[in-house]
């Protein structure tokens, strides 16, 4: 079985794309078959596995408004360990062009079909924003990881996803769930981080990942050389904790359908 997981947040700067390339990377390191999809016009998902989002022949892009089959624009991001469908600035244009379209929130879903049962898991960089890009992850996802920074703003901009996801489980996808939350950048000695940390385990309980991501000097410079955490620095706590959250991922689907 094929696991789709979304990665978003509205917010910008919760650690979206880091959580989406350092997740993938793990999951890759324990052995499963992992597709990242950048759909985010920066095409930093698509940098930080090693891949120039400029040299990109055929993107995510040429896919959604199918002018590619999904498999020509799949590359093998060698540096991270799993393949990529990659994002440059022509993404950008894409949420015009789709408003026109058949189907335009199930055009990811559909261009996955065909190239689902390569993967063990795909792992989806939505925009940080709530449009028909993000919607057209959240339609072709199983499940919705959010990162959250332990911010006062970052619970006000949570409602707004949630709401979001309803509605898109109720209309668009039903299998759709929220898979968890990861809380991001924590400072343990920041007393602001600490209780919006215990209100979130509060309200969400085990929906909330026992791993946390420390903010990280090594886990920031990692993008900068093209690599995930693990091949950067794999004995930094950044590189450590994506692997504690990879392995979480894997039990509650190994819990769920008792497979891996």
């Amino acid at each position: 079985m094929t696991t789709v997981l979304g990665i978003a947040n509205q917010k910008g700067g919760v650690g979206k794309t880091t959580t989406s390339v350092n997740l993938a990377a793990s999951l890759a390191k324990m052995n499963r078959r992992v597709l990242l999809i950048d759909l985010d016009p920066q095409g930093n998902a698509t940098m930080g596995s090693g891949i120039d989002k400029h040299d990109l022949e055929v993107s995510v892009y040429d896919v959604l408004v199918g002018d590619s089959e999904t498999a020509e624009a799949i590359v093998s991001a060698e540096a991270a360990g799993y393949d990529l469908l990659g994002a440059n600035s022509d993404l950008t244009g894409a949420e015009i062009e789709l408003t026109d379209m058949e189907r335009r929130e199930y055009r990811l879903r559909d261009a996955l079909i065909s190239v689902r049962v390569r993967y063990d898991y795909i792992i989806i960089d939505c925009p940080p924003a709530l449009g028909l890009l993000t919607l057209n992850g959240l339609v072709a996802a199983d499940g919705v990881i959010i990162p959250m920074q332990c911010e006062y703003y970052a619970l006000e901009g949570l409602t707004a996803l949630m709401d979001t996801i309803d509605r898109v489980s109720a209309g668009l996808n039903p299998k759709l769930k929220i898979e968890g939350l990861i809380r991001t950048m924590y400072d343990p000695r920041n007393s602001l981080s600490r209780d919006v940390s215990l209100q979130l385990i509060d309200h969400f309980g085990d929906t909330v990942y026992r791993t946390v991501v420390p903010r990280n000097v090594r886990l920031a410079e990692a993008p900068s050389y093209g690599v995930p955490i693990i091949f950067y620095d794999k004995y930094s706590r950044g590189a450590k904790a994506y692997l504690a959250l990879a392995g979480e991922v894997l039990n509650r689907h190994e819990n769920q359908d008792g497979s891996s």
